[in-house]
């Protein structure tokens, strides 16, 4: 099995657990590319399997990164959440020969592409989790049209917009509301941020549309926000339009692990809450 060891050396304990896991990984596979810093071109690299060493952020940009060739990948979770790197650097030395022996399910899920339109030359991007378009300081409300397949959908007007694919729905759109999607679902959730009205809910509807937001009004440090880690500046005359990629972002599931074991693990679902002590005083 040829692997590509991606990760991110700026997260603490990255680098260092990477120079206690290349031996064991050298003993079971060829190595193919090592990139800590997720530089490289990998357009012209194969490999079978994509092992991310870092956080959830480590694997948006190795989707990136791969583009449009893109390879499953096994995340490994150096940092505190992991939706997507869900296993421990001690869990993949158990599973490890599982995995070499193919005995895993790969999944796979919803990429976008956001075609940015505007004075001077129109650019598209790929991504995995949501485009968001926010405000920066003043903070001044912005306003904005959604326009669905051409035909307009809703205005909106505050703090901004998120559209999140399956995957990106247990992030920047929960925190801000948005429901939690299947992961395998063809489906685009629409999350507005702090509207200002209180009729303004998160829609969710086909990936097979197009999904354009015509900005109406922007503020001096209005940007459009790809995966959390990109950062790309509008104004009043830009266009965005989110579309389905020709590709998907493939995830490797070892047996014993599962989208809704994660969500049980990671937002305890099922725990009982904790209280403090009624009779207690502080101290």
């Amino acid at each position: 099995m040829r692997v590509f060891v991606l990760g991110n050396a700026s997260r603490p304990g990255v680098t260092e657990e990477a120079e206690r896991l290349l031996p064991f990984l050298r003993e079971q596979c060829e190595v193919v590319l090592v990139d800590l810093r997720q530089e490289a071109d990998l357009s012209q690299l194969d490999a079978d399997l994509t092992l991310v060493l870092g956080g959830d952020g480590a694997i948006l940009r190795a989707a990136r990164q791969m583009g449009y060739r893109q390879r499953p990948v096994l995340g490994v979770n150096l940092g505190k959440l992991g939706f997507l790197a869900d296993i421990s650097p001690e869990e993949l030395r158990d599973c490890f020969s599982c995995v070499i022996r193919e005995e895993f399910r790969v999944t796979h899920h919803l990429m976008f592409e956001s075609i940015v339109e505007g004075p001077g030359e129109d650019t598209t991007f790929l991504g995995l989790n949501e485009i968001a378009i926010q405000n920066g300081p003043p903070f001044s409300m912005i306003e904005m049209d959604l326009i669905i397949d051409g035909e307009a959908v809703s205005r909106y007007s505050g703090d901004g917009i998120i559209i999140s694919t399956p995957i990106g729905s247990t992030a920047h759109s929960l925190a801000a509301g948005g429901p939690i999607l299947g992961q395998e679902l063809a489906a685009f959730v629409v999350t507005p941020i702090c509207a200002h009205t209180l009729t303004n809910r998160p829609l969710v509807d086909s990936a097979d549309k197009m999904y354009t937001i015509a900005m109406r009004r922007a503020g001096a440090n209005t940007f459009l926000v790809l995966d959390g880690q990109e950062q790309i500046p509008l104004t009043q005359a830009h266009r965005v339009t989110v579309r389905r990629a020709p590709v998907c972002f493939q995830l490797v599931k070892v047996p014993g692990r599962s989208p809704y074991r994660t969500l049980r693990d990671k937002l305890h679902w099922g725990t009982q809450p904790h209280y403090r002590n009624e009779h207690s005083t502080a101290g």
